[in-house]
């Protein structure tokens, strides 16, 4: 038999060992107001980090993106000591807070998108992947659901249209591009859905 000759950063391992890490995690969640597992949208967002050119780190904190702001900020120091530094580093990124209790809504909100102006490019490539899922699930539903959907969010109709606004605002510019045009595109679905469903 042949020998293996795949780099070792070809084989995945990690981002495996990532997956069975969040699925411990976030196995018992469910998206908001829904029966979907949360950890859907865990793998939407590492898939879609992979596909917009994100490599093994990026995709692992795709998968871990909400592990402190869900379950503490003592994970922080278990994704560093597993997945590296910079692994680590871009889930604390991601992160609008691991407080408990969190601040209000909006006030949180803001800080997020003030703090997405000095983050770097590797972050700004998994935080969009994760707006733009939520965006998508949001879109899908608002055909479903109607206004009743924006009865999840903490920040309602207004507020949630404001936020995504804000966000592909933000990432047109910092990190223009196919992926913020999809998100772009995604948000102007979305306010024009939510319009018409008034």
């Amino acid at each position: 038999m042949a020998a293996d000759t795949t780099p070792p950063e070809k084989t995945w391992s990690r981002l495996a060992e990532a997956a069975a890490f969040a699925f411990a995690l976030h196995g018992d969640q469910l998206r908001k107001g829904t029966e979907i597992p949360y950890i859907a949208h865990l793998m939407s967002v590492a898939a879609l980090v992979l596909e917009h050119g994100g490599d093994q780190d990026q995709a692992i904190a795709g998968l871990l993106h909400d592990a402190i702001e869900d379950h503490g900020a003592q994970q922080e120091p278990v994704i560093r000591k597993r997945f590296g530094d910079r692994v680590a580093d871009m889930a604390r990124a991601c992160t609008d807070s691991s407080a408990c209790p969190k601040p209000p809504w909006h006030e949180r909100k803001e800080r997020y998108i003030e703090h997405l102006e000095q983050v770097g490019e590797d972050v700004l490539l998994v935080s969009a992947c994760d707006k733009l899922h939520n965006a998508r699930a949001i879109v899908a539903d608002l055909a479903t659901h109607g206004q009743g959907l924006f009865g999840r969010f903490a920040g309602g109709r207004e507020g949630t249209l404001w936020y995504y606004g804000t966000l592909a605002a933000v990432f047109s510019r910092r990190l223009p591009g196919k992926l913020s045009g999809e998100l772009s595109q995604t948000v102007h679905e979305m306010q024009a859905k939510a319009a018409l469903t008034g």
